[in-house]
C-alpha cells in the first residue's frame, strides 16, 4: 500500500527538502523502514536500540498518536498519512 510520510523541517535534508514523501508498507513499522530505506538515515533517528520509537519522536496516523494504537503495528491503508512529529520542549 502507499502511504504519504510527512517529513519534519528538522529532517528534511535527508528527503533533499521534500515535506511529504511516498513509500509502501501495510504497519507503521514497515512504513518507517520503507522511508529509511528510500531515504537513508532515518533509522538512527527514529528508532533506539531495541527497535521502538524513540522517546522524543511520536508519529501519528490519521491524527492518532500511535502510542495509543498499536505502536508500529498499527495498521495503515492505502493512500493514509503518516506524520512525523518532533517532540518540542522549552518553557
Amino acid at each position: 500500500m502507499t502511504v504519504s510520510v510527512r517529513i519534519p523541517t528538522q529532517l528534511r535534508t535527508l528527503t533533499a527538502g521534500a515535506g511529504e514523501v511516498q513509500v509502501e508498507g501495510s504497519t507503521v513499522g514497515e512504513v518507517l523502514h520503507a522511508l529509511d530505506g528510500a531515504h537513508p538515515g532515518f533509522a538512527p533517528r527514529l528508532f533506539d536500540d531495541d527497535g521502538g520509537l524513540r522517546r522524543f519522536v511520536n508519529v501519528f496516523v490519521a491524527d492518532e498518536d500511535v502510542r495509543f494504537l498499536d505502536g508500529l503495528a498499527t495498521t495503515v491503508t492505502d493512500g493514509q498519512t503518516v506524520s512525523i512529529v518532533p517532540a518540542v520542549a522549552g518553557g
